[in-house]
């Protein structure tokens, strides 16, 4: 199945969770409703939500709670997003100019706050205290890990298990807690509804790292990332961390002075890093760590039943890893 028949098999439910996303912002007005619009419509895939319909379509749910837990995802992760854009300052997002460059660095973080004060209004309509519990979870396991990543910003000593701590905090448990939901919704086992979690949790981490491996190659361009925004930004990921345990003493001075701000991060010292994460393949170490996660996933997906939607979801893990292609 292609990514374009996913689209198509939960096209109606998307449309109505950008519908709901639009009308609970727009009935605002003023400030919210301009910078809401303006970054939740602005592009993206809407994974996160699809990954909720899919899985409550696969365990059988027919109703239409996803349609308003949808939005709540959307507003989680573009509260994120608009916060993560203040803290490391970034020009852009999703190839456009990032909201805080415009409207500025207080409305930003003002309006991010206000989504996630609607997710949990309507998290809290939905009335399901185990879907409240997993969303009230997550929402403090991002924020955990958004201070992890912080304090660590350009810390040339992380490891590679506490930078997977930090991403399986920061952006795998909104997958996560996409699919389990789905599970909830269907009304399946505890034990599908933990192998969902699972599946979500793995294919985030995939997610994430071929993120990371898009600042070291021309493909981060195609999705509005410039190459080197996370060196930049002092954020130090797995083609990094790699490269750091198996350069030599000299390369990884030269790294910790780039990155340490004792060269200036112009085209010179992005390129010099870039060639010595290539050398000791770092992007690819990341991307064979990606795939391993959407093996993972795959693995878990066997034991829930044979459907469309399961195909969808076999598809949506092809694609993490082949997006930046």
């Amino acid at each position: 199945m292609q990514m374009a028949q996913v689209f198509e098999l939960v096209r109606e439910d998307l449309q109505k969770v950008d519908a709901e996303c639009r009308r609970n912002i727009a009935s605002e007005g003023g400030l919210i409703a301009h910078v809401g619009e303006y970054i939740i419509l602005s592009g993206g895939k809407r994974i996160r939500p699809m990954l909720l319909l899919l899985c409550a379509r696969l365990c059988g749910y027919q109703g239409e709670r996803q349609i308003p837990i949808g939005t709540v995802l959307e507003f989680i992760h573009t509260a994120t997003l608009l916060h993560d854009d203040v803290i490391d300052q970034a020009t852009q997002r999703r190839g456009n100019p990032s909201a805080h460059t415009i409207w500025g660095s207080t409305a930003s973080v003002l309006v991010g706050d206000f989504l996630f004060a609607k997710a949990f209004h309507l998290m809290v309509q939905d009335g399901d205290l185990r879907i409240l519990n997993i969303l009230s979870e997550m929402t403090t396991r991002i924020a955990r890990g958004e201070i992890h990543e912080l304090v660590k910003s350009y810390d040339v000593t992380l490891g590679e298990e506490e930078y997977l701590e930090i991403i399986r905090d920061k952006t795998a448990c909104l997958f996560s807690a996409a699919c389990q939901i789905g599970g909830v919704l269907g009304g399946v086992s505890p034990e599908r509804v933990d192998a969902l979690a699972g599946l979500g949790m793995r294919l985030g981490m995939a997610f994430q790292l071929v993120d990371d491996t898009l600042d070291y190659t021309p493909a981060g361009e195609g999705f509005g990332k410039d190459p080197g925004t996370d060196l930049r930004e002092g954020k130090v990921t797995l083609p990094l961390i790699y490269t750091l345990q198996k350069c030599t003493a000299e390369e990884r001075e030269r790294i910790a002075s780039i990155i340490g701000g004792e060269e200036e991060i112009q085209p010179g010292g992005f390129q010099a890093t870039q060639e010595i994460i290539t050398k000791w393949g770092g992007v690819d170490y990341t991307m064979e760590q990606a795939r391993r996660y959407v093996e993972e996933a795959k693995g878990l997906l066997a034991l829930l039943p044979p459907a469309p939607e399961r195909d969808a979801l076999l598809a949506v893990a092809d694609y993490i890893v082949e997006r930046k292609a």
